[in-house]
């Protein structure tokens, strides 16, 4: 499997021109706050001053994970597979939003313990009926990881658009993206670990209990990929794969909450230039999301409290990245508006 490379976007001629351009729009120096930075962020990757918002699109991930049989959800697996039917009904929180942002919603099947046939809507790329319980042995072989990120990989390929926004559905997958955190990151299971779809206080402390014991049963799964593969779910690895692919490309990527930006803390181990690409909407109410994007530098447009999932951040954050992108095109210059520029 190639992994995809990704080249830094670092123009300095390129990065001046864009601070020129968005310093002479009619306005003080910098009064336009973290959209001076998302424009320019925006021209660097598309190598213009002249920038697009093209055909945003949101794709989200659905899989089950093995490790729910251990208690480390407050939802029976059974929710994945109705979630997944409420987006194909445009009955979510999702579809709402999207809807609202004019922004092409896919459905992806990467791997849930459910029978759907062919469905209007829904993007059959099931590895297998959901990953296996970590706390026994590894959620993925080695082959089942590669088929996830290839097969993300070549949606993305297949996709029209600049903008992709990622999301997810996973009864169990904050417990994989604690996992991941944690073994990733170093940093303690109680700094990665919280409630997830509302777990109590014990809940949560059973869930770190499960994890710490995996941790210790596959204490060599230290690369990128086989912790991915050990502790992750068929949504995270084939959004890992669609991230590595999209930055490829040169689009945008709008990241979500929790467990989406575990699966780019994975692609940014292998692929470090990714984080040029990436917008992140929100910091996720989630336990352990704040921490996740210190240790990416990340600073997030949003902090609403969401812990959702499904994209709903993404989608949310959309508007922000056509601000952007319309007063760096469409704003007048002092000279063209005729406006008296700063004395110095």
């Amino acid at each position: 499997m190639n992994i995809p490379t990704i080249h830094p976007t670092a123009d300095d001629k390129l990065a001046q021109a864009l601070l020129d351009a968005i310093n002479n729009k009619t306005k003080p120096l910098g009064s336009l706050g973290r959209l001076e930075s998302l424009a320019s962020q925006l021209g660097l990757i598309q190598r213009s001053t002249k920038v697009s918002i093209d055909r945003p699109a949101i794709v989200v991930f659905a899989g089950d994970h093995g490790v729910v049989a251990e208690g480390v959800s407050a939802y029976p697996q059974d929710v994945t597979w109705q979630m997944v039917e409420n987006f194909l009904a445009n009955g979510a929180a999702i579809n709402v939003f999207a809807r609202q942002n004019a922004c092409a919603l896919h459905v992806v099947d990467a791997g849930v313990n459910h029978d759907f046939g062919q469905r209007p809507g829904l993007l059959d790329r099931k590895i297998a009926k959901g990953t296996r319980n970590f706390a026994k042995e590894a959620a993925m072989s080695a082959q089942e990881c590669a088929a996830a990120l290839e097969h993300g990989m070549a949606l993305v390929r297949d996709l029209p658009g600049n903008v992709l926004g990622f999301g997810e559905m996973g009864i169990g997958n904050t417990t994989a993206a604690a996992a991941i955190m944690h073994r990733l990151t170093g940093l303690p299971l109680s700094r990665c670990v919280g409630a997830g779809t509302g777990l109590s206080q014990a809940g949560i402390q059973r869930k770190e209990e499960v994890i710490a014991a995996s941790a210790a049963l596959h204490a060599d799964a230290s690369d990128p990929l086989a912790v991915l593969a050990t502790f992750g779910g068929f949504e995270i690895a084939m959004m890992t794969g669609a991230m590595l692919k999209a930055a490829e490309l040169r689009k945008v990527l709008l990241i979500d909450g929790f467990i989406v930006t575990s699966a780019l803390l994975v692609a940014a181990r292998l692929q470090p230039a990714i984080l040029d690409y990436c917008v992140f909407s929100h910091c996720s109410g989630e336990n352990g999301h704040k921490l996740m994007l210190e240790q990416l530098g990340a600073q997030p447009l949003l902090d609403l409290g969401l812990r959702l999932g499904e994209g709903t951040g993404s989608a949310l954050a959309l508007p922000l990245l056509h601000a952007a992108a319309n007063f760096l095109n469409e704003m007048a210059t002092f000279a063209s508006a005729q406006v008296s520029n700063r004395a110095d």
